[in-house]
C-alpha cells in the first residue's frame, strides 16, 4: 500500500463541484490536505473526471477554487481527488489554509491552559 506523503486533516467544509460535461453537485468535504481531499456526496463521480472544485472555507471569504481536481476514487458516497492544477493565488491560500489545520491543535491547547 502507498504511503501518503502529505498529512490529512479532517474539515467539515461545503463544497460545490462541476464538470466539462455538465455534471455538478454539493457535497461535503470531510479531509483536506495540500495535494487532494476527499468529498462526500450523494452524486456518484466516476473516476477519471476533472472536476473544478470550489471549497466554502468560511462564510466571510470567497471559496477556493481548485480548477483541476481529477478523481480517482468513489466508493459509499464520497469521492477522492488530486489537485492537479491550481493557480498561484489558489495554492497560496491552500497552503495558507493547511498550515493552519497543522497548528490548530496546538493553538486549541494552548488556549485551554490556564495562565499562571
Amino acid at each position: 500500500m502507498e504511503q501518503r506523503k502529505e498529512n490529512r486533516f479532517p474539515v467539515g467544509f461545503r463544497s460545490s463541484f462541476s464538470s466539462t460535461n455538465s455534471m455538478s453537485g454539493d457535497g461535503m468535504l470531510n479531509e483536506l490536505s495540500i495535494r487532494g481531499c476527499r468529498v462526500r456526496s450523494l452524486v456518484e463521480v466516476n473516476p477519471g473526471t476533472v472536476l473544478q472544485l470550489r471549497v466554502h472555507v468560511s462564510d466571510h471569504e470567497s471559496p477556493l477554487v481548485i480548477s483541476h481536481a481529477l478523481v480517482r476514487w468513489y466508493r459509499a458516497g464520497s469521492f477522492g481527488c488530486e489537485f492537479v492544477n491550481l493557480g498561484a493565488e489558489e495554492w497560496a491560500r491552500l497552503r495558507a489554509i493547511t498550515t493552519e489545520l497543522e497548528k490548530a491543535p496546538y493553538q486549541k491547547a494552548q488556549e485551554e491552559t490556564p495562565a499562571a
